[in-house]
């Protein structure tokens, strides 16, 4: 997409995006992109899946803990986003030369707090799909309509209003509008709508995937 539409577009700088180009607003949106897809197609599927085919029954029954899968398995995922947004960012830098006014650190932060609130929604589903099948449609039903209306595919600055409007109850705009303002060196202050609502959807789903969760 980022190849598709920097082709389209190109980066010139335009005052519908405050003097950036649609590549540098696109980039960190994008980045969003990738968690919710690895967030809520393959954490539900590959859990579903290794549910179905009785891999955690056998887990459960080793002495391995189940937090230690649980959090090899986190920390797998996270790294196949980590790898999908480092691909991004290198392909943004190299072929548009992309704008980058923040800090890493604190990038990493959101996009972490991000990733995490995402997954807690993933395994959410997964504990509730009683087949790999049914987590890949409900997770592709919830994914699809909040990745165009929430402006990791499509700039909100272009939406009508009503979509807008629509877009603020959607997890993911919390998530694109965070990472955006972290990429051009907001603070974390000026953003605590979005911290407030990616940590609640993290508590929340975390408990009630915790209390769902079914190893057969």
């Amino acid at each position: 997409m980022l190849i598709l539409f920097g082709s389209i577009y190109g980066n010139e700088p335009t005052p519908l995006f405050g003097g950036r180009g649609m590549v540098d607003v696109s980039v960190p949106a994008y980045m969003g992109l990738i968690i919710v897809t690895v967030g809520l197609m393959s954490v539900p599927i590959q859990t579903a899946s290794s549910r179905e085919a009785g891999v955690l029954r056998r887990y459960q029954a080793t002495p391995l803990r189940p937090m230690a899968y649980l959090i090899a398995n986190v920390a797998g995922n996270y790294g196949m986003a980590l790898l999908g947004i480092l691909l991004l960012l290198l392909v943004g830098k190299v072929g548009y030369n992309v704008q980058f006014d923040g800090n890493v650190p604190s990038v990493l932060g959101g996009g972490t707090l991000g990733t995490l609130a995402f997954f807690a929604l993933g395994y959410l589903v997964a504990s509730l799909a009683p087949t790999a099948r049914i987590a890949q449609t409900v997770g592709m039903v919830l994914a699809f309509p909040m990745m165009f209306l929430s402006g990791a595919t499509i700039p909100l600055e272009t939406m009508p209003e009503s979509v807008r409007n629509v877009s603020r109850f959607i997890p993911l705009t919390h998530v694109v509008t965070l990472l955006q303002g972290l990429w051009f060196g907001e603070g974390w202050g000026e953003h605590l709508t979005e911290i407030i609502v990616l940590v609640g959807t993290l508590g929340i789903g975390t408990a009630v995937a915790a209390r769902l969760f079914r190893w057969e």
